[in-house]
C-alpha cells in the first residue's frame, strides 16, 4: 500500500482513523530550516476535526511532537518525524457495519484487493490519514517562503451557491473558508440544513500559487499539471480537478484561450493566465490556479441498499461522527498537497541546468 509522495522531498504518511497514533516522515528536508511544533500546529489547527457546527463533532486536538530531524529550532538534514495520538475514537457506532460495505466509500474495494479492512471509520481510507500530508506540508511551506512561493486555498462554490466576490482576507474569517462573506453565510446554512436531513453537501476548493519559479515540472510525463492532478486527486473525496480555465476553455476559441506575451521590468508576463500558470507542463511564473470537485460526504445516517462479505444483499444506516461537507477542511489540505509538490519540483529543478549548481548558487 503506497503512502510515499515525492522524490527529492519525500513524504511518507502512516496510521488509521481508529488506530492508537497517525504520523508522518519527511525526508529531504534542506538543513537549516526554521521550523517548530507551534509552525506546524497552526496547519494542523485549520484542519482538525471538531472546529464548528459544519464539521464532524469528534473532538481531536491533533497535537503535533516532532521526534526527529530538528535540533534547536531548525531541520538537521535527517528524517523528520511526526506524530499525533488519537484521543477521541469510538469504533463501537462501527460494530453493526463490520460486515457491511458502506456505499461511497471503500469498503468493498479494499475488501476485495486486501482480503481484509479495518471497519472502524475506514481505516487506512479515511480521510484523518490527511494529517500526516498536513504536518509535512507545513514544513514544505516554510521552505517555499524562502524562494517568495505562497499557497493559499478557498471553497468558491458549495451545494450550487457561488462566491460573488474576493476578499482573501475573509477565507479564515468564517466557517466554510469561503472569501465571499455573503455566500459564505449561504453555504453554512446549506451545510446545517444537510445536516438536519441527515445528508451531505459537495462544493469546489480552487487552489492558488503566487510568485511560483518558471520551469518547473518535467515533460513529458511529470508535467506539472499532471502532477497537481495526481496530487489533488489522492485526497480522499475529490473527482476532479481543472488547470486554468479548465473545462470552460471548451467553449472558447484558440486566440481567446492563448495568453498573449508581454515585456515587464525584463521579464516575460502574460496578459491572461487562462492556461493556469503553465504551459507545456512547465510553470511560466504566472499564478499556478487549480479547482477541485469535491464530492458530497459519503457517510449519511439514511437506510441505504448494500451488500455484505457473505454475498448477501443488505440495508445498511452509517451512524457515528461524520462532516456534513468536507469541503473546508478539504482547503487546508489541498494547501498541503500544493506545498510538497512545489518544493519537491524545485529542488528536483535545481539540477535540470549546469549554471544552477555553480558555486554561489544556493539551494533555497
Amino acid at each position: 500500500m503506497a503512502s510515499t509522495y515525492g522524490r527529492m522531498f519525500r513524504v511518507t504518511t502512516w496510521g488509521e482513523s481508529h488506530g492508537p497514533a497517525l504520523g508522518a516522515v519527511v525526508d529531504g528536508c534542506p538543513a537549516g530550516l526554521e521550523i517548530s511544533e507551534e509552525i506546524i500546529q497552526h496547519d494542523l489547527d485549520r484542519r482538525r476535526v471538531g472546529q464548528s457546527k459544519v464539521t464532524s463533532p469528534r473532538n481531536e486536538g491533533d497535537k503535533v511532537t516532532i521526534l526527529s530531524g530538528v535540533f534547536e529550532g531548525r531541520t538537521t538534514g535527517a528524517p523528520i518525524s511526526l506524530i499525533t495520538y488519537n484521543k477521541d475514537s469510538d469504533s463501537t457506532k462501527y460494530d453493526v457495519i463490520r460486515d457491511l460495505f458502506r456505499p461511497g466509500h471503500a469498503d468493498y474495494t479494499y475488501w476485495m484487493k486486501y482480503g481484509h479492512r479495518d471497519h472502524r471509520g475506514g481505516g487506512r481510507s479515511s480521510a484523518r490519514e490527511t494529517w500526516g500530508r498536513v504536518a509535512s506540508g507545513a514544513i514544505a511551506r516554510q521552505v517555499l517562503k524562502h524562494i517568495g512561493v505562497d499557497v493559499y486555498a478557498f471553497v468558491s462554490e458549495l451545494a450550487n451557491i457561488t462566491m460573488d466576490t474576493f476578499d482573501r482576507e475573509q477565507i479564515d474569517q468564517n466557517l466554510v473558508r469561503c472569501p465571499d462573506p455573503v455566500a459564505a453565510e449561504r453555504m453554512v446554512t446549506a451545510i446545517t440544513d444537510a445536516k438536519e436531513s441527515h445528508d451531505s453537501v459537495g462544493g469546489i476548493v480552487e487552489v492558488r500559487a503566487e510568485n511560483v519559479p518558471v520551469g518547473l515540472g518535467e515533460p513529458t510525463a511529470d508535467k506539472l499539471d499532471a502532477m497537481i492532478g495526481q496530487a489533488m486527486l489522492s485526497i480522499p473525496a475529490i473527482k476532479g480537478v481543472e488547470i486554468g480555465e479548465g473545462f470552460q476553455a471548451v467553449k472558447m476559441r484558440g486566440h481567446q484561450h492563448n495568453d498573449e506575451f508581454y515585456m515587464e521590468n525584463g521579464r516575460v508576463r502574460t496578459v491572461s493566465n487562462h492556461a493556469g500558470g503553465m504551459l507545456g507542463g512547465i510553470s511560466n511564473g504566472e499564478q499556478i490556479i487549480a479547482r477541485l470537485a469535491v464530492k458530497p460526504t459519503s457517510s449519511v445516517a439514511q437506510d441505504q441498499r448494500t451488500a455484505d462479505i457473505h454475498g448477501q444483499d443488505r440495508i445498511v444506516l452509517v451512524e457515528g461522527r461524520h462532516d456534513p461537507s468536507i469541503c473546508p477542511r478539504v482547503v487546508p489540505v489541498a494547501e498541503a498537497m500544493m506545498n510538497l509538490l512545489l518544493v519537491d519540483l524545485y529542488l528536483m529543478n535545481r539540477s535540470a541546468r549546469l549554471d544552477h549548481l555553480e558555486p554561489g548558487q544556493e539551494l533555497i
